[in-house]
């Protein structure tokens, strides 16, 4: 199985080509087969989209699931949880010591 991605261009969100327009949600991402590549050039062109590539997907019951881990983290979102980052509007994030 063959999907595309790419990053919405206004907000710059991951998106997900579903057969006829874009999704931020995976799980409705759509086979492109051989036609991914002719998708991508045209959705780009069109400026809906920035950066679109092909990616392998495996099918499960719950929706495509991509091949590669840098796939499924771009499907699934940061690998850290937000509350241990450090945030650049923290008045103390200069004076941490490691």
């Amino acid at each position: 199985m063959k999907i595309l991605t790419g990053n919405d261009l206004k907000s710059g969100a991951v998106t997900w080509w579903t057969g006829s327009d874009w999704s931020l949600h995976v799980e409705d991402a759509a086979d492109v087969g051989e036609h991914g590549e002719a998708i991508a050039a045209a959705e780009e062109g069109a400026r809906r989209v920035n950066g679109p590539y092909v990616i392998d997907a495996t099918a499960t019951p719950e929706g495509p699931r991509p091949a590669h881990i840098k796939d499924r983290i771009r499907a699934l979102g940061p690998t850290v949880r937000a509350d241990l980052t450090l945030k650049p509007a923290d008045p103390d994030a200069g004076n941490w010591v490691i």
